[in-house]
């Protein structure tokens, strides 16, 4: 076991030591590689959308359900539009919401997991109480509840499916607090007469984001098929404003005449949400140190 000196340069040098391992992991990941590329594509293409979109997504033309061509590579909808270029202008939607959606989901949970986990008693029963009854209720149904009394919108979807989906979190969030709380390097910082805030944020929390990390990552696809289902049920963001879910919706009466309008944004929602479960795989097998170590066992038998 490693000597902990009490300025903390044996608990830096690990921690180093375990970042670099962490980054090799991942490199040498192929689930994470593939899952980074489709990811990295996307976000590139949400930022250069209306720049690289071959016409304007609000265009309204006389070539209604043109099958895809060299002028309209994926055909177009319903009223003339370009359903390549609505599909770049759906990422931005689509990706933001998945990604402020698990951000306001991610920061109440830890919020609420950290205070329950280390102060425990009436305050830990009273989150976890709160927990239980958010968990009663199907969040999908939920959603829908919710939405019918308020006007849909980006905004108002990415804040209900945040405001719904922080369960999780916490509960993870909580399970790390009440096994690092008991660690002796907190018992430390304890007896040396550090404020509540200081540990849990210098000390508790930092070690306890590795599942926090890999549960975010599982999330953004989970909100982004949310926002899907609820666009092609019409209660997500209204069109024009184009998203994959709203596409589906408008191609699912005219199956028949337009095919592409319910095969690209289908695979578009599928290559997505496979490619941050891709993504999530790989951050779950580099940060548990069993996992690296019988992947190394394996890599050493099959030289």
């Amino acid at each position: 076991m490693s000597e902990i000196t009490t300025d903390g340069s044996g608990v830096r040098a690990a921690a180093r030591t375990a970042r670099s391992e962490t980054r090799r992991a991942l490199l040498r990941s192929p689930t994470f590689l593939v899952g980074a590329a489709v990811i990295v594509f996307w976000v590139v293409c949400a930022v250069l959308g209306e720049r690289i979109a071959p016409q304007d997504p609000f265009a309204v033309s006389e070539e209604i359900f043109a099958a895809p061509s060299g002028d309209h590579w994926l055909g177009t909808d319903k009223n003339g539009r370009d359903v390549l270029s609505r599909m770049l202008h759906g990422s931005q939607v689509s990706l933001a919401v998945g990604f402020v959606s698990v951000g306001i989901a991610a920061t109440i949970g830890i919020l609420l997991g950290a205070a329950a986990g280390y102060h425990g008693g009436p305050i830990d029963a009273m989150i976890m109480r709160l927990v239980d009854l958010m968990l009663v209720f199907p969040r999908f149904f939920l959603l829908l509840a919710v939405l019918a009394f308020l006007k849909p919108s980006i905004w108002t979807i990415m804040a209900v499916i945040g405001l719904t989906g922080w369960m999780g979190v916490a509960r993870l969030v909580r399970a790390e607090f009440l096994a690092l709380k008991e660690r002796e390097f907190v018992m430390w910082s304890q007896s040396t007469g550090a404020s509540a805030f200081r540990i849990i944020w210098r000390h508790i929390l930092p070690n306890a984001m590795a599942p926090v990390l890999v549960a975010m990552t599982l999330g953004i696809p989970a909100a982004i098929l949310t926002e899907s289902g609820l666009s092609f049920l019409g209660l997500g963001v209204q069109p024009p404003r184009a998203t994959w879910g709203n596409i589906l919706n408008e191609g699912k009466d005219a199956i028949e005449l337009a095919w592409w309008l319910s095969v690209y944004p289908g695979m578009a929602i599928l290559v997505t949400v496979l490619s941050y479960n891709l993504l999530g795989e790989g951050i779950r097998d580099a940060l548990d140190p069993r996992l690296r170590q019988s992947a190394g066992r394996v890599v050493s038998r099959g030289r």
